[in-house]
């Protein structure tokens, strides 16, 4: 199966719609799917080379040919390699879960309410 991102005139993922293998070529498949639909702009969801795949809320920039999902945090920076966002303060190495602190910049440990 092939998935395909519905993006709006901003460029935001609003949907995804699933074509059989067929429709592997993107412009076959945005054609198809503009032709059903009568919506104009349809990219592949999970084109390699887009670096991530197209999820609904995530945005498409055509500059970088990528998708790039919603900024977690206001102090988090774009990974233009990636287009995924990190935190300015890495996260400790350990199999222990975080959670990002933005007000202290820093990864608190998740402790067991046990």
């Amino acid at each position: 199966m092939i998935n395909y991102s519905k993006l709006d005139t901003d460029n935001l993922v609003v949907d995804i719609t699933v074509l059989d293998e067929s429709f592997s070529n993107e412009s076959d498949g945005a054609l198809f799917l503009k032709e059903l639909t009568s919506h104009t702009y349809w990219l592949l969801y999970n084109n390699e080379s887009r670096k991530n795949n197209g999820e609904i809320g995530s945005s498409y920039d055509p500059t970088r040919d990528a998708y790039i999902q919603p900024k977690p945090f206001p102090s988090w920076v774009l990974n233009e390699t990636t287009c995924l966002w990190e935190a300015p303060v890495s996260r400790p190495d350990t199999n222990n879960p975080y959670n990002w602190n933005e007000t202290e910049q820093t990864w608190d440990l998740i402790e067991d309410e046990e």
